[in-house]
């Protein structure tokens, strides 16, 4: 196939969902192990994290809920099932374990929502989708890590829920670049919008 990627995908996808009237921002577990060298999760993703704050910032300045998600397993992991069987560094997320602790710079306030999670997505097994459509959200604003794990997840499922769904590229972050990018052509081409933090600040300027 001579074509170029973006040609290609521009024959059957390249739609744009735009931004609904009422979101709400989601932060995906933005936890210690991923900025800890010492951890084998650790994925060098300050950058995101700094994205990620601006962009909470943003959200508390126009009064939309804030979300954030954390990884929390019981003794031995017997909550955690086939995944986390299948993936050992999820052992770093034991109850009581440092580097499920938030990283320094992100303290949940206390208007914030915090949902713990065993899975990858933050809708799987847990309240958040019922809890946005209480709050009558329409558009779900992403941001967290990784990329091509929970973000990925997350981003399906909000779909696949109804919800609006807005990724913030610069707010998210994986252990290297090639998933990461990969992972936003797929969600941009299938799932959601691709934004950039500057765009979505702007955005919620406007709201």
């Amino acid at each position: 196939m001579s074509d170029s990627l973006d040609a290609n995908y521009a024959k059957a996808y390249g739609g744009k969902a735009g931004f609904g009237t009422s979101p709400a921002l989601l932060m995906i577990d933005f936890v210690e192990a991923y900025f800890d060298p010492d951890c084998d999760l650790y994925a060098d993703v300050d950058d995101a994290l700094q994205s990620a704050l601006r962009v909470r910032e943003a959200a508390h300045k126009v009064g939309i809920p804030v979300i954030l998600t954390n990884v929390v397993y019981q003794d031995g992991g017997l909550d955690g099932g086939r995944f986390f069987e299948k993936v050992r560094p999820l052992r770093n997320f034991l109850r009581g374990n440092p580097m499920g602790d938030w990283p320094r710079g992100l303290t949940p306030t206390e208007n914030e929502l915090v949902i713990s999670k065993q899975y990858p997505s933050a809708f799987f097994s847990t309240s958040l989708a019922s809890t946005l459509t209480a709050m009558g959200v329409d558009n779900v604003i992403l941001t967290g890590l990784t990329t091509s794990g929970c973000v990925r997840a997350s981003c399906v499922d909000s779909m696949s829920h109804g919800f609006i769904t807005t990724v913030v590229r610069d707010a998210c972050g994986d252990r290297h670049s090639e998933p990461h990018e990969a992972n936003l052509f797929d969600m941009q081409a299938k799932y959601a919008d691709v934004v950039s933090e500057e765009e979505i600040i702007a955005h919620l300027n406007v709201l």
